[in-house]
């Protein structure tokens, strides 16, 4: 049975587990490893039985425990060939990866482990930032966080999606009525920011109708604490949904907590 926690999503931190008892990994290290450790056990599961950590970009929100844990647990990370000679730079990863750096690359597709593992570009003012198509015991896993435009490879990856992860951080209202300078706001709505629950939905009724994937797990993450709320970001999903005929019987929809783990889901 193929498993998911989100261990944080959002700006305070980001990391997601998978497993399915047979391979398990991350994608992002934001959290430490005390932290990812004790939530894990609750569940009987452990870092020690990741196999791979993929990294979408080098914010430290997504990287800031990477090293630390990738280290003591001697785990391979994988990345773009540009995202790597960052981390070999960054302040969080230097000198802890030198042995377990990998490269993989924009639109070409890699098996670790029996996961197939294709990562596509996404807009974002990292050094680079990718989001992951991912296909394990069966099902097609998609991650879109931290993107800031609808683009046609975002769109072609989340149209087969079985289970979706997807970025819906601010609501415009309150991005623009709020207390954020003008400049961080223009460098969150620009176009290489984040998705508001408008862009989210649209990114929705633009792919669901077309959907190659079953599109069973709907999970909204990266939800701004002060821009957004997950009701909000819920309502505008789910009307999307709706509105391009969706039938929400068959479709879990869910959002993810911002600064504390999940509970774990089985996908």
């Amino acid at each position: 049975m193929l498993r998911f926690i989100s261990l944080s999503s959002g700006s305070s931190g980001n990391c997601y587990f998978f497993t399915d008892d047979k391979v398990s990994f991350l994608v992002d290290a934001g959290v430490g490893p005390r932290t990812c450790g004790k939530k894990l056990a609750e569940y009987g599961l452990s870092l020690k039985q990741v196999d791979f950590i993929l990294v979408t970009h080098d914010h430290i929100d997504h990287i800031k425990a990477l090293g630390i844990i990738a280290s003591k647990y001697s785990k391979p990370v994988y990345a773009t060939s540009e995202l790597l000679r960052a981390l070999l730079n960054n302040v969080c990863t230097r000198n802890r990866l030198n042995s377990s750096l990998h490269s993989i690359e924009v639109g070409a597709s890699a098996t670790l482990c029996g996961v197939e593992v294709r990562p596509f570009a996404v807009c974002h003012d990292a050094t680079q930032t990718v989001g992951y198509k991912l296909v394990l015991s069966g099902q097609t896993i998609v991650i879109l966080t931290d993107c800031g435009q609808i683009t046609a490879e975002v769109l072609e990856n989340v149209s087969k999606a079985d289970i979706l992860l997807l970025e819906s951080n601010y609501d415009s209202e309150m991005l623009q009525n709020g207390l954020y300078p003008k400049i961080l706001q223009d460098r969150i709505s620009g176009g290489s920011g984040h998705l508001s629950n408008n862009q989210a939905a649209e990114i929705l009724m633009k792919t669901y109708p077309n959907r190659t994937g079953q599109m069973k797990h709907i999970y909204l993450c990266h939800i701004s604490a002060n821009n957004n709320t997950p009701e909000l970001a819920l309502d505008s999903a789910r009307q999307a949904l709706i509105d391009c005929g969706a039938n929400l019987d068959n479709i879990i929809l869910t959002a993810l907590p911002r600064s504390r783990a999940s509970e774990l889901y089985s996908l």
